[in-house]
């Protein structure tokens, strides 16, 4: 701590400069609470435990992880094995739902083979199959896919959307969003409903429930909002990434954060027609992103500088906590919610499971700019 007090010093004395101009004490206070952080080794010196997952030893090329609160569980799709893995976060253990696709043979660590999305909702489980282009419903206490349908194009998000009992899968190569109703109980059926026209995407996709909306990115500098009962592009919002990649979203506060591939992320006001709140540096190689309404942090893994960078949000500003070792290829995430932080590590066909210290940010709220 000693050797560190000058670092923390300087540290509130930029950031006060810096305050001043923009925000006042509020900004400070936050300043002072994320430099106190920083000076903290709790989590910055604790080495993350490792999950080796089923039929990852030759790596697997995860592509989304997620966390469903209804069930529970951290959704891990584990790629080429072609096993759906669900870890529970009070003990870490893992229950393998075994070959919902066939597992590849040859290119196990491709992201484009096995399942690499899922979502949970009505009691089911819903997954991509990347090598068969279709989208699989499955059932959650035995494992059995129950339902099938064939996809337009290669899929990428998998995500339920609750309000409409639909699924929404994107598929990049043909950019747009394709919609399937969900129809039955135990033994369920999928129904083509239409299609999302996304010119320049999408890449991610966010659904929120308790607003009608739905977001999603282009691939550069911008990131879109769907109504979902009305689905079409409605607002576009330039959100400053040279590279639009993850997507989390703080619903009660109408914010949303963006993972930009070259190294930052961005905090957008749904207020204010998606004006720009705050930005703050990560580690480069930016893919998914997690938000953790609890402890207010935001969590970026930086696939090409192998990092984990924690994020503190006061609804005003974003500040980097402190950045944490992880893996080369380590670019998804996913968090409980309460205190653990799930990271994918491709190359090793493991999840990097780290703590985060209790304890929310000072709430700072101010006014946001007007767009």
């Amino acid at each position: 701590m000693q050797k560190n007090s000058g670092v923390h010093r300087s540290i509130v004395r930029a950031a006060g400069r810096r305050c001043r101009i923009v925000a006042g004490m509020a900004c400070f206070l936050f300043a002072l609470h994320a430099a106190s952080a920083m000076a903290q080794p709790a989590l910055s010196n604790a080495a993350p435990r490792v999950l080796r997952i089923s039929g990852g030893a030759g790596g697997l090329g995860f592509d989304d992880l997620g966390y469903s609160r209804a069930l529970g569980r951290i959704l891990v799709p584990a790629a080429g094995s072609g096993n759906l893995v669900l870890i529970n976060p009070a003990d870490d253990r893992m229950r393998v739902l075994r070959r919902i696709v066939p597992p590849a043979r040859g290119t196990v660590g491709s992201h484009d083979a096995g399942t690499t999305s899922a979502s949970f909702g009505g009691g089911l489980l819903f997954a991509s199959d990347h090598p068969q282009q279709q989208l699989l419903a499955v059932s959650p206490r035995t494992g059995a896919v129950v339902a099938r349908i064939d996809l337009a194009s290669q899929p990428d998000y998998v995500r339920w959307v609750g309000p409409l009992r639909q699924v929404w899968v994107t598929e990049p190569h043909a950019r747009q969003i394709e919609r399937f109703a969900v129809t039955g109980g135990p033994v369920p059926s999928f129904r083509r409903v239409g299609v999302v026209a996304v010119p320049h995407g999408p890449e991610s996709l966010v659904i929120d429930r308790a607003n009608g909306m739905a977001y999603a990115n282009h691939w550069q500098g911008e990131t879109v909002e769907i109504p979902l009962r009305d689905p079409h592009v409605a607002r576009v919002m330039p959100n400053s990434c040279k590279g639009s990649r993850g997507l989390a979203l703080d619903p009660a506060d109408q914010t949303l954060f963006v993972g930009c591939a070259e190294g930052k992320v961005v905090a957008l006001d749904l207020v204010h027609r998606g004006a720009i709140i705050s930005s703050a540096p990560v580690g480069k190689g930016v893919d998914i992103i997690a938000w953790n309404p609890a402890l207010r942090h935001v969590y970026a893994p930086g696939s090409r500088a192998a990092t984990l960078s924690v994020l503190g949000y006061n609804g005003a500003q974003l500040q980097l906590l402190r950045t944490l070792p992880a893996a080369i290829g380590s670019h998804c995430v996913a968090t409980d919610g309460h205190a653990k932080v799930y990271v994918c590590d491709p190359r090793a066909g493991t999840i990097l499971v780290y703590r985060d210290p209790p304890g929310a940010l000072p709430r700072q709220r101010m006014d946001r700019p007007q767009a």
